[in-house]
């Protein structure tokens, strides 16, 4: 069995697909993207096919080590998301071809479900509690709500205390048996995320996402040390390597995302030395269905896996939703805030290939916005 055939697809919203098919006819999906550089991760995926087309799908490990190291400059996002959603598909091709979900190809499921989580983005308090009551009346028992808008480099009052008020208020209708989790997103400094954290701690966040930039992990020892609230990280880390100073920094979760990070090889390796620093894994991903569906195979084969992001109804979702390139939702069906696992072999998801080659045809162009203070300087998005 040979590569033959590598596609790859710009679907609306925001995704890029790719497609992998051997010359006995069987096809694995992946999801390599750079949201916002979709189509220079598209070149990437073009660039390295030269090396994959003619080779054998199964020797995924030496594929993945050609392909992260066989050039002599190395590393980044868009390279490891181009490497991440071709090695999704292989894994795909690989299951299909044993005939077993990848998950018993990754020493079998370790649980029976993987606890989910829903998007709420209310700026206000009265809009959070109206799309909190929604997502708990779905059945999910945990949400993530951004922290702020555009934040000042050193909050002021009021900035602090709208952020409490917002989670104060997710907290409230939630209760105190369901979770909230909150994204700074980058946008605070190491002072303004000390401040706020320490206000937030009586609201009991499951944990605080991103508090700081991925280029100042040098900060996160003692921002770790000061927070009583568990800080998480990873989603703009793209490797074992860029992981390892924030595990001995002490953070509580790993977000590791499978489109960006290697995907399903590097994430599981990243998710081993997570759990020798007593760290668990919340993969990142606000992305399409192949991206979910790779996710919620290593989650249930992780040990230390805490938490599964997802984007049904995320506020990015505008022409397109986790359900529209997929022939059938039950993978994706959440009883109770938890996906259930399935015996599908490979990925466990079947992609619609009309829907996607017909999306192609019109594409995307997304970009994410570029925020300004007041004074007209850049704010971090």
């Amino acid at each position: 069995m040979k590569i033959a055939r590598i596609e790859t697809f710009l679907v609306p919203p925001r995704w890029l697909f790719c497609r992998i098919e051997t010359d006995d006819g069987v096809v694995g999906w992946g999801e390599p993207v750079v949201e916002g550089r979709a189509e220079v991760v598209r070149a990437a995926v073009e660039v390295l096919s030269e090396y994959l087309i003619g080779q054998d799908p199964l020797r995924i490990q030496d594929h993945w080590q050609v392909l992260t190291k066989g050039g002599f400059y190395r590393g980044g996002p868009v390279l490891s998301s181009a490497v991440a959603g071709i090695d999704q598909a292989l894994w795909d091709i690989a299951g299909k071809t044993y005939g077993a979900p990848v998950h018993a190809l990754l020493g079998g499921p370790v649980r029976d479900s993987v606890r989910v989580y829903a998007w709420v983005g209310g700026d206000e308090p009265a809009q959070l509690t109206e799309q909190i009551t929604e997502q708990v009346e779905a059945g999910f028992t945990a949400v993530k709500m951004n922290a702020a808008g555009p934040t000042s480099p050193l909050t002021t009052a009021a900035e602090t205390a709208a952020v409490v008020a917002r989670v104060a208020a997710a907290r409230e209708a939630l209760g105190p048996d369901r979770d909230v989790a909150v994204d700074f997103h980058g946008r605070f400094g190491a002072a303004s995320a000390r401040r706020v954290l320490t206000e937030l701690a009586p609201l009991h966040p499951l944990f605080a996402e991103e508090p700081v930039l991925p280029e100042q992990g040098h900060l996160l020892p003692g921002l770790v040390a000061a927070s009583p609230v568990p800080i998480a990280t990873g989603e703009r880390l793209f490797s074992r390597a860029e992981f390892l100073p924030v595990l001995n920094a002490g953070v509580a979760v790993a977000q590791p995302d499978l489109s960006h990070a290697g995907g399903i090889s590097e994430v599981t390796r990243i998710a081993a030395l997570a759990e020798t620093y007593g760290a668990l894994l919340a993969p990142h991903c606000p992305l399409g269905p192949v991206a979910l569906a790779a996710s919620l195979q290593v989650a249930f084969a992780t040990p230390n896996f805490l938490i599964q992001e997802q984007s049904r109804g995320i506020h990015y979702n505008k022409d397109a939703d986790l359900l529209s390139y997929v022939v059938d939702p039950e993978p994706f069906r959440f009883t109770a805030g938890q996906a259930h696992r399935g015996d599908t072999p490979g990925l466990g998801v079947t992609v619609d290939e009309n829907a996607v080659r017909a999306a192609d045809r019109t594409g995307h162009a997304w970009r994410n916005p570029v925020w300004r203070h007041a004074d007209g300087s850049f704010a971090e998005w």
